[in-house]
């Protein structure tokens, strides 16, 4: 896991840039200013990837409490500021975010950081680990800015903001001009993205032959080649467990139509170094397709970082599922098209904070299942971007007007997303992009016999190895 030293602010406001919070009142409701004690925040800055805009910038932004100031922050990121009483959060999908408020005699304690066992650790360090119990730390939701008064007992609730509300079905039905838009952003953001990285460092694609991948891919070759760089630099890195599964098959046959065959780099990994154990300690989580898909990200990470032992930057295509709405709707029961096509951001947020299905410890939909890509690159040291799932290319999927597309059929749905994207990709890179049926990660890196083999048949199967995980401080604390 990342390490890195906590900002240990007593009696004293914190920014995550070192400078002086902003508008910092006095009192709060009567309250003397030395009722705020202690407030930890865990969170590195280096963990963000910020496009577009500065670290400075960006934590003003939050600390300000500006919604539109935070709207523009690019990127993927978690930031937490203070000013005065107030702690200001804000987060993107790509990095998680949880806070912790431990109950002392001198005042609240408030931890921030991104991990469960981050939190469990600090609060051991500070003499209040029989106050932990995962189920008592909270997830800032995706997409909102979440405001928390520390001003002791009773525990002040936080108030929610929503920073990102993009608008909906704004383009015309028209799969060319709705491709352009949606792959022009794309194209953007990873533009954005390469200004970060130095053009010694390589870039590692995760690779799947699929949809998402393919045109994160496509669209990265034909940024680099205008940049007038090598693309040589640039790797996919393909899954392969105990053979050649339909992925690794996929990603060549992918790479050979268009002519990049070089690219490919396919990781072989046996059965035995997959531990769906592990990928439930390293994403805290016990959702079986979450679990399922870090399990193969896990084993690939693990295998690419002994063969690389200085490798950094990832990229990926998870988001683009979620964006285009391309999961199979069968397979959820609590879900119907008019579920999906009717609620905004369905699959990135879930059913929304003011939902009774709404998880404050874990939050919702993308939001919380990301850690299935990110928590598996950041505890191995790699840096993992997902163009997908930043605010800016979400932003042009919403704008895509699906019932008028679809008319609410299954099937015209399911089709969408590959014939969107290729359209895109051809009219930005002029590479006419294959297209092949949705295989999740899980699936397509090794065949059925193995999947079966190493996954449980039961769901209750991930919760125990949880509890036993994440209940038991003891195991956590070690």
């Amino acid at each position: 896991m990342r390490k890195n030293q906590p900002s240990d602010q007593s009696a004293a406001p914190f920014s995550q840039t070192g400078a002086p919070s902003i508008n910092e009142p006095q009192s709060f409701q009567g309250q003397p200013q030395r009722l705020i004690d202690r407030v930890v925040n865990l969170l590195d800055p280096a963990g963000n990837i910020l496009l577009g805009t500065s670290l400075d910038a960006a934590t003003a932004s939050v600390r300000r409490g500006d919604i539109e100031a935070v709207r523009q922050i690019g990127g993927q990121f978690a930031i937490c500021e203070q000013a005065g009483k107030t702690i200001r959060m804000a987060r993107s999908i790509g990095r998680p975010m949880r806070y912790f408020l431990a109950k002392r005699a001198e005042g609240p304690a408030l931890i921030i950081a991104e991990r469960i066992d981050e939190i469990a650790q600090q609060l051991q360090k500070e003499g209040l680990s029989d106050q932990f119990n995962p189920s008592y730390t909270r997830m800032v939701p995706a997409h909102h800015l979440l405001e928390l008064q520390l001003v002791g007992c009773p525990d002040p609730n936080p108030v929610l903001t929503r920073f990102f509300a993009p608008k909906r079905n704004r383009l015309p039905a028209d799969i060319d001009q709705i491709g352009a838009n949606y792959i022009g952003r794309l194209a953007e953001v990873c533009d954005q993205w390469l200004e970060t990285i130095p053009e010694t460092e390589p870039i590692g694609v995760m690779f799947s032959g699929g949809i998402d991948s393919g045109a994160v891919l496509i669209v990265l070759d034909y940024l680099m080649r205008r940049r007038g760089q090598s693309p040589s630099r640039l790797k996919a890195f393909t899954l392969a467990v105990d053979g050649d599964p339909s992925d690794s098959v996929q990603a060549r046959e992918f790479l050979k139509k268009i002519d990049r065959e070089m690219y490919l780099e396919v990781i072989d990994v046996p059965k035995h170094d997959l531990s769906w154990q592990d990928a439930i300690r390293v994403i805290e989580d016990y959702k079986p397709l979450d679990v399922q898909s870090a399990t193969m990200g896990l084993a690939l990470l693990k295998a690419l970082r002994n063969r690389y032992p200085d490798w950094k930057h990832l990229i990926d295509g998870d988001g683009g599922d979620e964006n285009l709405k391309d999961y199979p709707i069968e397979e959820n029961p609590e879900l119907t098209i008019r579920s999906v096509l009717g609620n905004r951001m369905l699959y990135q947020e879930g059913w929304g904070v003011d939902a009774v299905k709404h998880s404050i410890v874990y939050s919702g939909g993308q939001s919380r299942g990301h850690v299935r890509t990110s928590a598996p690159a950041a505890a191995l040291g790699f840096s993992g971007f997902s163009p997908f799932a930043v605010p800016n290319v979400i932003e042009v999927a919403e704008e895509v007007p699906f019932v008028a597309l679809t008319d609410w059929n299954h099937e015209k749905l399911y089709g969408l997303k590959g014939s969107i994207v290729s359209s895109g990709v051809r009219q930005v890179t002029g590479i006419e992009m294959p297209t092949y049926p949705k295989q999740r990660f899980q699936r397509g890196a090794a065949d059925a016999a193995t999947f079966e083999s190493v996954f449980p048949k039961e769901d209750q199967e991930y919760r125990d190895v949880f509890k036993t995980t994440f209940v038991d401080k003891a195991k956590l604390l070690a």
